[in-house]
C-alpha cells in the first residue's frame, strides 16, 4: 500500500474518534465536578440548616406542651384527630343545644358532629341509644326506605 503525503496529514477515521472521545471525556469529567459542587452545596446547605430545624422542633414542642397544659387547665379535652370529646352526658345537651338554636332546621348526624366538633358515629351512637326516646328530638325518617334519619328539636 502506498501512502502520499496528502494522505498522512489528513485525519484519518481513528483520528476523529480519538477526538470525540476526548470531548466526551471531557464532558464526563465537567458532569463529575458539577456533581462534586452540588454535594459540597447540599453539605453546606444541610450543615445551615440543621440548627434552624433543631430550634423549630424544640418550639414545636413547647407548644405542644403549653396546649396540653392550656386543655387540662380550661377543661377542653381533644381526642387524637383534633375532635372535641364530650363527657358523660354532655354530648346530649350539647346536641340538644345545638336543636334549640335553629329550631326550624333538619340535621343530619354528620351536620351535628361537625358543628360539635366531634365524630359523627359518637352522635349517631348517641341517638340510637338516647334519641330514640327522647321527647324533645322529633325524628324524621329520610332517605331510601326510611332507613336515614334527620333530627330536630319539637
Amino acid at each position: 500500500m502506498r501512502i502520499g503525503k496528502k494522505d498522512a496529514a489528513a485525519p484519518d477515521k481513528y483520528d476523529l474518534f480519538i477526538q470525540k472521545i476526548d470531548q466526551f471525556q471531557s464532558l464526563v469529567e465537567r458532569k463529575k465536578d458539577l456533581q462534586n459542587a452540588i454535594a459540597q452545596l447540599q453539605s453546606e446547605y444541610a450543615e445551615k440548616i440543621k440548627p434552624v430545624e433543631d430550634e423549630l422542633s424544640a418550639v414545636i414542642k413547647k407548644l405542644d406542651q403549653n396546649l396540653s397544659k392550656l386543655e387540662s387547665a380550661t377543661g377542653a379535652a381533644t381526642a387524637k384527630g383534633g375532635y372535641t370529646k364530650y363527657g358523660r352526658g354532655k354530648l346530649g345537651e350539647a346536641i340538644k343545644d345545638l336543636l334549640r338554636s335553629n329550631p326550624s332546621t333538619t340535621f343530619k348526624p354528620k351536620e351535628i358532629a361537625d358543628a360539635l366538633n366531634t365524630k359523627g358515629t359518637a352522635v349517631s351512637l348517641w341517638f340510637n341509644k338516647y334519641g330514640t326516646s327522647d321527647p324533645e328530638i322529633e325524628r324524621i325518617p329520610a332517605g331510601k326506605g326510611g332507613k336515614r334519619f334527620v333530627y330536630k328539636i319539637r
